[in-house]
């Protein structure tokens, strides 16, 4: 069957999950699935930190809570590392802010004939480990992207307008110019 589609998640009124007791008879978690996210932070971060890649765009949660998958995250981590590294040769810092906590869980329903069988119903239903989410609150980081000159900044700013297509709810780009 693969992955739900992120709106069984996503618009949820959700407390984090991230629970595994010592007790193995109150840990319900078993299973806590791997991260998917690769690295955090790409690019020349000591340049960035030094102050010679003055120009950085910050992109931001327009929503009161929100949850964004692993999944979500890496993709667009990829795509705009890809297309920065190609665009500024290599002298730019992406980083990823949030970092995904939350375990999400599926209580998986069989249908069709002789389903009724192998079922619990509502029973034990708290599901096994689906995947992990990050659950950000209004006006929170989700990437910094800083860019040496402002040809690379214009470029910057269009690759994140293909990007919001990858993230769930409404997102925001914040401009901010490092001078020294």
């Amino acid at each position: 069957m693969g992955l739900r589609k992120a709106t069984a998640y996503s618009k949820k009124k959700v407390t984090p999950n991230t629970r595994i007791s010592k007790k193995k008879s109150k840990s319900y978690v078993k299973v806590v699935p791997p991260q998917k996210i690769v690295k955090f932070t790409m690019g020349k971060e000591g340049a960035f930190e030094k102050g010679k890649i003055p120009y950085v765009l910050t992109v931001v949660t327009k929503e009161k809570k929100l949850q964004i998958r692993d999944h979500a995250l890496e993709a667009c981590r990829q795509f705009l590392n890809k297309k920065l590294d190609k665009e500024t040769g290599g002298v730019f810092m992406l980083r990823v802010v949030p970092f995904p906590h939350h375990i999400q869980r599926e209580n998986k329903m069989l249908t069709g004939a002789g389903a009724d069988r192998m079922q619990t119903g509502m029973q034990l239903s708290f599901g096994k480990s689906a995947g992990k989410a990050a659950i950000l609150k209004k006006g929170q980081k989700i990437f910094v992207i800083a860019v040496p000159t402002k040809k690379n900044l214009s470029f910057a700013r269009k690759i994140i307008q293909q990007v919001k297509s990858k993230l769930p709810g409404k997102i925001s780009v914040l401009y901010e110019e490092i001078t020294k």
